[in-house]
C-alpha cells in the first residue's frame, strides 16, 4: 500500500530527531519561518524540512478563521501514491494537546490553494470520521511517511483529526 518511503540514515535520524518532545516548543516555531523562506526562495518548489529530511511537504494556505487574512502553512503531504490527485494532511499539531489554529481556518473555510513541488491547485477539505476506513488508511501511510506520528499521538492524549484535501475541478 501506498508509495514506498525510503530515508537516508540521516533522514531517519532527523526524523527522530524532530519528533521528540523538547524539539516542540522549538520546532512550532522555528520549521514553519524556515519552511516558508525556502519554499519563496524556490518558487514553491521546496521546503526546508522538504530538503533537509525528505518528507514529502505540501504549502495549504489557509484563511484565517477570525481574521480573514491569508495563512499559508507547510505539512506533511499524505498520500497513498505519489500519483493520486487527492491526499490528507493530519492535524497532530506536533503533538501538542490543542489543534493547530490551520484547523479552524479549515474548517471554517474549507475550499482552499494548496501547492505541492511548484503546483499550486484549489482543494476541498474535509474532516475524515474517526471511525472511516479512509481514517484508518490515511493514518497508516502517516505512521509510514513520518515516524512522529505515533509519538505525537501518544503525547497529545487527544483524538488527531485528518482532514482529507480533494480537488477541486473546473
Amino acid at each position: 500500500m501506498g508509495d514506498n518511503y525510503q530515508y537516508s540514515g540521516f533522514q531517519k535520524f532527523g526524523h527522530d530527531l524532530v519528533s521528540g518532545k523538547w524539539m516542540t516548543a522549538i520546532g512550532t516555531r522555528l520549521f514553519h519561518r524556515a519552511d516558508k523562506m525556502v519554499y519563496r526562495l524556490s518558487g514553491g518548489r521546496y521546503t526546508a524540512t522538504s530538503l533537509i529530511s525528505g518528507l514529502p511537504m505540501v504549502m495549504v494556505h489557509t484563511i484565517g478563521a477570525k481574521s480573514g487574512q491569508p495563512r499559508p502553512i507547510p505539512l506533511l503531504c499524505i498520500r497513498e501514491n505519489k500519483s493520486d490527485t487527492e491526499f490528507a494532511i493530519i492535524a497532530s499539531n506536533f503533538g501538542q494537546a490543542h489543534l493547530p489554529a490551520w484547523y479552524f481556518n479549515l474548517k471554517a473555510n474549507p475550499q482552499v490553494e494548496c501547492t505541492i513541488r511548484g503546483e499550486t491547485k484549489t482543494y476541498l477539505a474535509t474532516e475524515a470520521d474517526p471511525d472511516s476506513e479512509a481514517y484508518r488508511r490515511y493514518w497508516s501511510i502517516a505512521e509510514k511517511v513520518y515516524v512522529g506520528y505515533p509519538k505525537y499521538k501518544e503525547r497529545a492524549g487527544r483524538h488527531i483529526p485528518i482532514l482529507i484535501m480533494t480537488p477541486v475541478e473546473g
